[in-house]
């Protein structure tokens, strides 16, 4: 792109999230509670020395926030400011929208896993490592699902953990230090779940990273420096975006390539490897004692 398109197309960006703010009657602080994004990073998308255009899930996630299209919010179009329209990709090609995904575990994950046998998954969960979960924590993370039960995710889980344990896979997990370290100390989400079940999922994390590796590898990254939305990468196949009722599906090279080098971008920058998940989480398992 041309430097002085770039710079009318980061302008445009950022006067119509200003212009979404003022209709939500929304303060910066109000604006990063409802993307989900931290306010450093809304400070820098609202910067006038910003000159930089936001990432794709950035994109997608503001658009899925205010039910505006992605089009609009780049100017491709002046249209669907005020209702939601079709989303489509950064290069003009259409995302495909998977509705009624009331969890990240869906029979649809274990459909795509499957016709991406072979291929590596790359992986970044919403809290934990779904097959790494025990039935506790499955049931408290969603009591009250519209669409599967409890003990749908329970299958959906197991068929994840069967998959990786299959000779012929190979799985990458990248997540934020500070999600696993809010688990431990049951904090956020995880307040009510009481320590007992905090303590054996950490023991079943310590087990399965040891029997998995090196097919399935768990990185983490310091969430104050680096940011991702829910997302798996099937391979050269497809992703999926899972932004909390819906999937925003890809299935465009030039898409799933941004996306894998977002999340290679993450493994790259993690503050522990692989290598060192198992001590780590024993490590975390230790305080609780």
């Amino acid at each position: 792109m041309d430097p002085t398109d770039r710079r009318q197309a980061v302008a445009t960006f950022r006067q119509r999230l200003f212009e979404l703010m003022e209709r939500e009657g929304l303060s910066r602080s109000g604006l990063s509670v409802r993307v989900g994004m931290d306010r450093s990073t809304i400070t820098q998308l609202l910067s006038q020395e910003n000159q930089r255009l936001p990432r794709a899930e950035t994109v997608i996630a503001i658009a899925s926030a205010f039910g505006v299209s992605t089009d609009w919010l780049l100017a491709v179009s002046q249209d669907g400011g005020g209702q939601r329209t079709e989303l489509v990709g950064l290069a003009g090609a259409p995302l495909e929208i998977e509705a009624r995904a009331a969890s990240p575990l869906d029979e649809r994950l274990m459909r795509w896993h499957r016709e991406a046998s072979g291929y590596k998954i790359r992986y970044v969960p919403t809290t934990l490592p779904d097959l790494l979960k025990t039935e506790a924590v499955i049931r408290y993370e969603c009591p009250d699902l519209n669409t599967a039960a409890p003990e749908t995710s329970l299958e959906q889980s197991a068929f994840r953990l069967d998959y990786s344990r299959h000779p012929d896979t190979e799985m990458e997990v990248c997540c934020a230090r500070e999600t696993l370290a809010a688990f431990a100390g049951g904090e956020g989400i995880w307040a009510d779940l009481p320590a007992h079940d905090r303590r054996t999922q950490i023991e079943r994390m310590i087990e399965l990273v040891d029997e998995l590796y090196p097919t399935f590898r768990w990185f983490l990254y310091d969430g104050l420096r680096h940011y991702s939305a829910p997302v798996t990468l099937f391979g050269a196949q497809r992703a999926a975006l899972y932004v909390g009722d819906l999937y925003f599906v890809v299935n465009t090279t030039e898409h799933i390539r941004a996306l894998t080098a977002h999340f290679d971008g993450l493994v790259k920058a993690a503050t522990v490897q692989s290598t060192e998940m198992g001590e780590h989480l024993r490590a975390l398992y230790r305080r609780l004692e």
